[in-house]
């Protein structure tokens, strides 16, 4: 495994005069887009495809079902998220993004100028590619933190936190639409991977659960390899060898093998933390240096302040979404490059808001909520859950779409007023987007290969025996197919049993998805013989 914090080295006092490249000094010439606006557009999928016209009519179905629709009760925390998905693919040096102020930068339109204090998150993932692997650096990935204050000394808290690479910490590979999870040990993909360790309360063990900041400092919280599949003649050191030996490829007849087929790698990072202090953060690329014998090096502390005062934001830069109010196709939602405001949606899922119960639909009948809701997939609901962005590059999405390493925490207080035994069943599904009132759910008979969900959801439950259940459940679903239940009960005329859906939403799915409710008339007559 690679080291994943490099804190021990000495750190380089930053100077705090107002004129200092990192001061915490206010900009009024910084190029950043602050909206407040509710009316934002959203972008659907970590892939941001443009948006189709698509009618589920016109699609092979196996279901169409009639369901009840309603909008998702709750809402958004205020919790600050330093938020980097674009460019969602790394290629060169560069800044991803950075909340220091623009003043003493050589380009101040790449830092929004935007300090965290109290609870926040990092939510990060990236994609390096390259075309030549064999003779491409190693990229590697850099988030730096700083302390503008002249007196006050800053700790951070690391609450909970963990980075992981699709090659080779959690690969994707097929698994079943439905496994039990309950140890952590199935995944298909870092973002799986990631929020299933979060999920679970948990710190990467070389994450230090403690930072102190003196004024004035600065220090790497992260700097981490995504080393590019090579071919096996190429392989060698890609993170700063302890040797002094030269990597070198092998010859066949005299002509050195170069690997020319496209290579790439994912790290995803999801982290909460808590700050004392006002803090200055910037999540940067960089293509490992070369020391003097011809070896890769990690890049310093220093080489990453570097290229924080004399770097441009990294190029190229990913499609800008479409204006706000286009009504026309294709539409691009724009992935996000900034700070939303949002790290958990916490519910209790009941008839109306000052209700105690979720009243179960009559037998037969569906309940519906949508998750990650977005515009133009709130199935007729009008209700839009994607955060709303507090800075941003103008060319990044409006809104952080699909909610990416969000926490849904539901609790459903399921109620059967009636005089008959119920069988409820509760299940997360990803239907066929679409944005009509009344349309129901669509199914197909055959779904599209691609993968639109994939994560650990935890279900807490008193079972028909009145015993407490804990269970994590790892998903896989495609559009348009229907999913297996995550709890089925049998409710008693009169009862009210609780039901709590739990998970965080994982990089690499494509929203929305829905919460389903559905009731059927349970019978324990026996059978004729």
């Amino acid at each position: 495994m690679f080291p994943l914090l490099l804190l021990s080295a000495p750190t380089l006092q930053l100077p705090v005069a107002p004129q200092s490249p990192l001061s915490s000094v206010q900009s009024e010439s910084a190029v950043v887009v602050q909206d407040k606006r509710s009316d934002l557009p959203k972008s659907d999928s970590e892939t941001s495809p443009p948006e189709k016209p698509s009618s589920p009519q016109s699609r092979h179905q196996s279901a169409h079902q009639e369901v009840e629709f309603r909008s998702l009760p709750g809402r958004l925390d205020t919790v600050p998220v330093f938020n980097s998905n674009s460019p969602e693919v790394i290629r060169d040096s560069g800044i991803l993004l950075s909340t220091f102020p623009p003043q003493g930068k050589r380009h101040p339109q790449a830092h929004l100028n935007y300090a965290f204090t109290g609870r926040f998150d990092i939510f990060s993932h990236h994609i390096a590619k390259s075309d030549r692997p064999d003779s491409t650096p190693t990229p590697y990935q850099g988030i730096l933190i700083y302390n503008p204050s002249r007196t006050r000394v800053v700790t951070i808290n690391v609450l909970q936190a963990a980075s992981y690479l699709g090659t080779p910490d959690a690969p994707f590979i097929a698994l079943p639409q439905q496994v039990s999870n309950d140890l952590g040990r199935i995944y298909s993909g870092p973002g799986s991977r990631v929020v299933d360790h979060i999920l679970r309360g948990r710190r990467q063990t070389h994450w230090p659960p403690l930072l102190t900041l003196q004024p004035g400092q600065s220090k790497m919280l992260m700097n981490l390899p995504i080393p590019l599949p090579r071919t096996p003649a190429a392989k060698g050191p890609v993170r700063g060898p302890e040797t002094g030996q030269t990597n070198s490829l092998a010859s066949a007849g005299g002509a050195i093998l170069q690997n020319t087929a496209s290579s790439s790698n994912t790290r995803s990072t999801l982290a909460h933390l808590y700050s004392t202090g006002p803090i200055y953060m910037a999540n940067m690329s960089m293509l490992a240096p070369t020391k003097d014998n011809g070896t890769e090096d990690i890049p310093s502390k220093k080489d990453w302040e570097t290229l924080l005062l004399n770097g441009k934001l990294l190029t190229p830069r990913d499609l800008p979404p479409s204006p706000v109010n286009q009504a026309a196709t294709p539409y691009y939602y724009g992935r996000v490059a900034g700070v939303s405001r949002g790290s958990l949606w916490q519910a209790q899922v009941t008839d109306q808001p000052n209700s105690k119960y979720l009243t179960i639909p009559k037998p037969g009948n569906t309940i519906a909520y949508g998750l990650s809701s977005l515009q133009r997939g709130t199935f007729g609901t009008g209700q839009v859950q994607s955060a709303p962005m507090l800075v941003r590059y103008p060319d990044t999405a409006y809104l952080a779409h699909g909610n990416y390493g969000v926490r849904y925490n539901l609790t459903l207080p399921l109620y059967n007023p009636t005089s008959q035994v119920k069988k409820v069943v509760v299940a997360v599904q990803t239907p066929f987007k679409h944005d009509r009132p009344n349309a129901g759910l669509a199914f197909s008979v055959t779904p599209k290969p691609a993968v639109f969900f994939r994560g650990t959801i935890r279900v807490r439950y008193k079972d028909d025996d009145q015993t407490p259940q804990a269970q994590y459940f790892h998903i896989v679903q495609r559009q348009g197919e229907p999913a297996s239940p995550l709890v089925t009960l049998m409710i008693q005329p009169g009862e009210q049993r609780l039901v709590n859906i739990d998970y965080i939403y994982p990089p690499d799915a494509t929203p929305p998805q829905v919460l389903t409710v559905k009731s059927e008339l349970y019978s324990t007559a026996p059978s004729n013989p």
